[in-house]
């Protein structure tokens, strides 16, 4: 289950980088963003890259510019748990990187509503407290396989009756 709760955070990251809207309109067209179409503030944040701004590839321009777009309409806490989150991304390995990927390609598969209803009970999940989400969490452990594949079906079958 802390698996789990480490996948759904990048998710959640994942989520937030995602519903960006694309930040300049040569990005659409060329798909490069010249250096000096991003805002001053935009170019602050990512002056790191700005000597190799050119031979980067226009995707990833263009998620830099949309990334540095969304930072600069942040709250300081915002920006601050976003450092967070990028530090636990960071610490991740390849693997567990790739399976945050996979799960972010089944959440994105997912119709509205399922989405809607991930992102409520994700909710309901972090909303416990510790003790709460450890004594799931050990509930969740202690089932075999087959008890976990069991109580999955019925949440399913509760979802089909209540459509």
């Amino acid at each position: 289950m802390a698996k789990l709760q480490k996948s759904i955070g990048a998710l959640v990251l994942g989520l937030a980088l995602l519903t960006v809207r694309p930040a300049l309109a040569d990005e659409q067209t060329s798909g490069r963003v010249a250096w000096s179409s991003l805002t001053a503030e935009q170019q602050q944040v990512l002056s790191r890259f700005s000597k190799e701004w050119d031979t980067l590839p226009p995707a990833r321009q263009a998620a830099l510019s949309r990334g540095a777009e969304r930072w600069t309409k942040m709250t300081p806490e915002q920006k601050s748990q976003a450092r967070s989150r990028f530090q636990r991304w960071r610490d991740m390995t390849p693997q567990q990187r790739e399976r945050v990927r996979k799960g972010w390609e089944q959440y994105r598969s997912l119709t509205p509503d399922q989405q809607d209803r991930v992102r409520k009970n994700y909710k309901r999940f972090r909303e416990m407290s510790p003790e709460q989400r450890q004594r799931l969490r050990q509930r969740w452990q202690r089932l075999t396989p087959e008890q976990r594949m069991h109580v999955r079906e019925r949440i399913r079958e509760q979802r089909r009756q209540q459509r």
